[in-house]
């Protein structure tokens, strides 16, 4: 039973209890019922913490994390890919879809694990968001024409021997052959620049729509985002500092027909409590303008990487 059910038993058992004309009738469901809610939500609450990985999944993830070299191994104290692919429920074999996979640090991790049997799908931003960022020349906008070819192509080392299909596309550009068959679509600190530009072409939005088209009935979106504190203001929060408030991103999915079913604090970090002029580059693995300030630099590699939501959504 959700939690919406269980308030609306609660309700509707008040009302049937005051018909009849028993106070004492009322107060007993209501106690009744506000017991059953408690352990509704302590139910899920336990749900959406644990992992919701098989055995066999596990021992086929640890193989693949294992795998990986040095550098990607540096980042598991902060990434905890285990845990955050055990939490959003991926398999081998799902189809999944991965937002701005760049140069693959989940995805040679994804394309081994889902096998033979698994699909992933490469999603870049779309070619009329490039434009808004100002490191952006002529040149680099040519060259992301071909994005999606390139990236397909460099994926093929990123195999170690499975055989899962991939492939690419671009935000707004996706095979709509392809729509309804996803299982999952990540949004790993993916989020930030969509949000930055939603007013100058309704990237934030339209991302989570394409998301929503691909995705099976009851399909998951899995999002880590760099969250920044509530109480700072919104126009910190919209995405040029990399940070994004949790509730900005929940309200989003919402609107968008998704339901949030899960999160958790596994790629929390309290040391990070950015400040209005902060951005996250200040932080590892950029450590961004620290190279004249030893102590500075120490200070943020001591911090870690970013604070972060992890939250899991489904399709309703």
């Amino acid at each position: 039973m959700s939690m919406k059910q269980i308030i609306l038993a609660a309700s509707a058992a008040l009302v049937l209890a005051a018909c009849s004309g028993s106070t004492d009738s009322a107060k007993e469901m209501a106690k009744d019922m506000s017991a059953e809610a408690k352990a509704g939500a302590k139910e899920m609450a336990g749900a959406a913490k644990s992992a919701t990985m098989d055995a066999a999944s596990k021992a086929k993830l640890a193989a693949v994390l294992a795998m990986q070299d040095d550098k990607a191994k540096m980042r598991y104290q902060y990434r905890n890919p285990a845990e955050t692919l055990a939490f959003f429920g991926i398999k081998p074999g799902m189809k999944v879809a991965e937002a701005l996979p760049g140069g693959g640090w989940y995805s040679k991790i994804l394309i081994p694990y889902l096998g033979d049997e698994g699909h992933l799908t490469g999603l870049d931003y779309s070619m009329t968001m490039w434009p808004n960022f100002s490191f952006m020349t002529a040149d680099r906008i040519e060259a992301k024409k071909t994005w999606p070819a390139d990236w397909v192509a460099g994926a093929q080392d990123w195999r170690a021997g499975s055989q899962a299909t991939i492939d690419a596309a671009t935000f707004g550009t996706r095979d709509t052959a392809q729509d309804g068959s996803y299982d999952a679509v990540l949004f790993i600190r993916a989020m930030h620049n969509l949000s930055r530009f939603e007013d100058q072409g309704g990237h934030m939005s339209g991302a989570i729509a394409d998301a929503r088209a691909m995705l099976k009935p009851g399909g998951i979106v899995g999002v880590v985002q760099h969250a920044g504190p509530e109480t700072n203001s919104d126009d910190w929060a919209v995405g040029s500092n990399g940070y994004l408030k949790k509730s900005a991103v929940i309200a989003a999915f919402e609107s968008a027909g998704f339901e949030l079913v899960g999160e958790t604090d596994i790629n929390a970090n309290p040391k990070d409590i950015p400040s209005e002029s902060d951005g996250v580059w200040r932080l590892l693995p950029s450590l961004r303008g620290h190279d004249d300030d030893a102590e500075k630099k120490a200070k943020m590699e001591s911090i870690g990487e970013s604070n972060r939501m992890t939250l899991k959504f489904r399709k309703m």
